[in-house]
Formats: C-alpha cells, sequence, structure tokens
C-alpha cells in the first residue's frame, strides 16, 4: 500500500476514534482563529482536546489515556498534579496574591537561580522565556550601544524570535544576521564583519524546536571567543536546556556566558521566565542608581510562579535528580537509535527528536523535510497511547519512569514493524 493510502486510513482512524474532540475544535474554530491560541498544539486533521491529566499521563475528552512524552516542551518537567507543588500553592493562596508590592518570595526563588547557574550574578523575572529573550536583548543592545544580533538557522528564542525555515513575519525588528549552527568557519566570519556593531550573540546550547541538536563544545567556546573580542553579549538561551544539569548546559560544558535566559519548567508549571548574568550588565536596573533602564511587568514576580518555582527546584529538582533524569533520558535515546538505521534520534539528555533519514544531523541545513513521515509516525504513537510533538520532540518529565521508556521502545519497534517498508522507500 502507497504511504498516501496509509496515511489516508490512519487519519481516518484518528478521526473516527475522537468524535469529542472534533467537536471541541468545532466550537472552539468560532471563537478563535482555527480554534487555536498557541499554533505549536495544532496538527490536522484536528487536534486532540485533554480533559485532565495526573503524574505522566493525559486523559482526552473520549476517555483516551495517554503517556506523556512531550512534557509541555519541557515546560512539563515535574508531570501533572504534582502534590508537593500543589501544596505549595496553595498555601500561597491563603497569603492572597495580585500583592501589587514586594513580596519575599522572589528573592527567595532569585537566590537559588543564581547559586546554581554559573553565569548568574543578578536574576530578574519576566513572565515567559519570549520574554526573557526580548529583554536579554534589550539589554545588549542599550549597554553596548549597538544593534546587530547575531543568531542561528533553526533557532527558537520565542514566539517573536523564530529563525527556523526564514524566519518568521512576526519577528521583532532588530537587526539580525543568521549564521549557520555549528559551523565555527561561518560564525567566525560573521561575527568578524559585524564587529563594529556587534550587540549579542544568542545561541541555544541545543536546538530544541530546531530538532534538539546540540552545539558543539568547539561552536560554543568560539562564540565565547568571539564575543569577549568584539565586544558584545553572549547569550546562552537556556528556556529548555537548563535542565540538563544543576545548572544547565553552561556548567555542563564549563562555558559561562554573559547573559543567560530561562523559563519552562523553571516556575514550576506556572507562567515564567527569567534573565540574568554578569553583576556589571545586570546593574543598570537598578532602581537606586541615577539613569537606571525601567523594567515593569505586572506579573512578573506573581506569587504563584515564585513559589512554584522554588518549591520545585528545591524540593523537587535539585541537582542530583537533574544528573539521574539525563542518564535516562540518554538511555532511552541510544535504545531508540539501535531500532533502526532509518531513525535519527538527535538530541542530549531528557531532551530528543526523532528525524526520518540516515544522515548524520549538525544544523537545521542537515535536516530532510518529511511532513508525512512524521504525520504518521505522531499518529501511529497516539493510537499506542503516547503522546508527543508533531515533529517527533520528547521531553521527558520526572514521573516517566523505566516502565514507560520500555514500553515505548516497543511502542516504536511496533511502528518499525508495521511501517517499515514505508521508510524502506522514503528515507
Amino acid at each position: 500500500m502507497a504511504l498516501d493510502d496509509v496515511l489516508g486510513e490512519v487519519r481516518n482512524r484518528f478521526a473516527a476514534a475522537n468524535p469529542g474532540s472534533r467537536a471541541a475544535h468545532d466550537t472552539a474554530s468560532a471563537v478563535m482563529p482555527g480554534g487555536n491560541t498557541r499554533t505549536t498544539l495544532f496538527y490536522p486533521p484536528f487536534p486532540l482536546t485533554m480533559a485532565g491529566a495526573e503524574g505522566c499521563r493525559l486523559t482526552d475528552l473520549d476517555g483516551h489515556t495517554y503517556v506523556d512524552l512531550l512534557g509541555d516542551y519541557t515546560a512539563g518537567l515535574y508531570g501533572h498534579s504534582n502534590h508537593i507543588i500543589r501544596k505549595a500553592v496553595e498555601s500561597a493562596l491563603d497569603g492572597g496574591w495580585n500583592l501589587g508590592a514586594h513580596g519575599e518570595r522572589e528573592a527567595r526563588l532569585a537566590a537559588v537561580l543564581c547559586a546554581r547557574f554559573p553565569s548568574l550574578d543578578l536574576v530578574r523575572f519576566t513572565n515567559s522565556g519570549t520574554e526573557a529573550n526580548l529583554l536579554a536583548l534589550a539589554t545588549a543592545t542599550t549597554r553596548t550601544g549597538r544593534g546587530t544580533i547575531l543568531v542561528f538557522e533553526g533557532g527558537y528564542h520565542g514566539a517573536v524570535l523564530t529563525f527556523a525555515g526564514g524566519g518568521s513575519p512576526v519577528n521583532v525588528p532588530h537587526r539580525f544576521v543568521v549564521g549557520h549552527y555549528n559551523d565555527l568557519d561561518a560564525a567566525a566570519a560573521l561575527a568578524d564583519e559585524h564587529a563594529a556593531d556587534l550587540a549579542a550573540i544568542l545561541v541555544e546550547p541545543v536546538l530544541g524546536a530546531g530538532g534538539c541538536v546540540p552545539a558543539t563544545r568547539a561552536f560554543l567556546e568560539l562564540l565565547r571567543r568571539k564575543a569577549t573580542e568584539t565586544g558584545a553579549v553572549l547569550v546562552f538561551d537556556e528556556v529548555m536546556t537548563s535542565r540538563m544539569s544543576g545548572g544547565g548546559m553552561q556548567e555542563l560544558l564549563g562555558i559561562t556566558p554573559d547573559l543567560t535566559t530561562l523559563g519552562k519548567y523553571a516556575g514550576g508549571g506556572m507562567s515564567f521566565g527569567a534573565f540574568g548574568g554578569r553583576r556589571e550588565l545586570m546593574s543598570m536596573y537598578d532602581p537606586r542608581r541615577p539613569g537606571a533602564v525601567p523594567h515593569a511587568g505586572t506579573f512578573n514576580n506573581n506569587v504563584f510562579s515564585m513559589t512554584a518555582g522554588y518549591v520545585g527546584l528545591t524540593e523537587l529538582f535539585p541537582p542530583q535528580v537533574s544528573e539521574a533524569l539525563f542518564a535516562r533520558g540518554e538511555r532511552l535515546r541510544t535504545r531508540l537509535g539501535e531500532l533502526s538505521t532509518e531513525l535519527r534520534w538527535t538530541g542530549v539528555g531528557s531532551m530528543m527528536t526523532v528525524h526520518f533519514q540516515r544522515e548524520p544531523i549538525a544544523s537545521a541545513r542537515d535536516m530532510r523535510p518529511t511532513p508525512e513521515l512524521n504525520e504518521l509516525f505522531h499518529l501511529d504513537m497516539l493510537h499506542r497511547g503516547f503522546h508527543l510533538a508533531r515533529r517527533g520532540m520528547i521531553a521527558l518529565s520526572l514521573e516517566v519512569g523505566d516502565a514507560e521508556c520500555d514500553a515505548f521502545v516497543e511502542a516504536v519497534a511496533g511502528f518499525l514493524t508495521d511501517h517499515g517498508c514505508h521508510l524502506a522507500s522514503a528515507v
């Protein structure tokens, strides 16, 4: 049977099994464009609508239960409905919210982050990783008086800082120069060419949305060196990769940026972002100083994110737990990679993405677009009870254990048994 015919059958099976989600999508489409307010979550013929979640499992409107391997794109590190975080948030409710004033919780969380991440002398909070990256770039351009930002193809630094597939029409209007990820010579040449106006070099130590492709140590060392030589600010976007060790990829690799951005899980599952770094950079926001740069945000220090973030980092995700999660992800990716040469699993630790190709991947340029195979895999995994990103991304939560990993390896093996002939002809 041809791949198109197989896809047709799989789509029909999905639609027939999920009438509740179809109805919910139709209802939502009357009041939101495409029934959607977060583009990443949409997929045809219609996305599943979840009714509840517990531990590492999701349940949809039609009563189907899935092992959640997506982990809300790394934000769901603690799984669903964690009782420790819930208890902490409930206790915060007792003290009131929307205080419109300083509280003790923000300094407590800031102290934990500054102690864990080598680059953080001082830190400020925002409401998302997108906002954190915007503020980091504003810090760099304001401090240096320059306007050019070096970024990399395949990078995703938020909804308005997207550099995959030629960028996004809603990107903020900085002067961006886009380099090739892991290409040392090209990056050095771009940094030198724009040295006089280079304000910042912004990079993910592991491409997240761009396919879970790790940067080489040599590449990040080059960026560190070029930032120092040109007087630019090196920004590590660790919104996703901060989970890789107690102090993120910067600690794991021993390479310290000037600024770091955080988000996702670091708010304990609540809306959260943070940017911070060297004291001399961050002190420009000190309101006690003449000429201080303002940085406002109604919910920057909201009691829910401050409370959940602190409890998560101190009670649920101390450094030794991050090491164990990293090791579990490495074992799983190795096992998956041994199943077939036609599936290439990229990633580091608990983040990984499947690619339908045999060739190695070091950057976005190396990835072959395979939308039909990605769709087939995604729908097949849902049928087998596993929830992951349409693009094939996985981000393990602390609730995903050995039993779930074993079952997923078995599910992928079943997919290969059923559809290996289509891979062989298409890859």
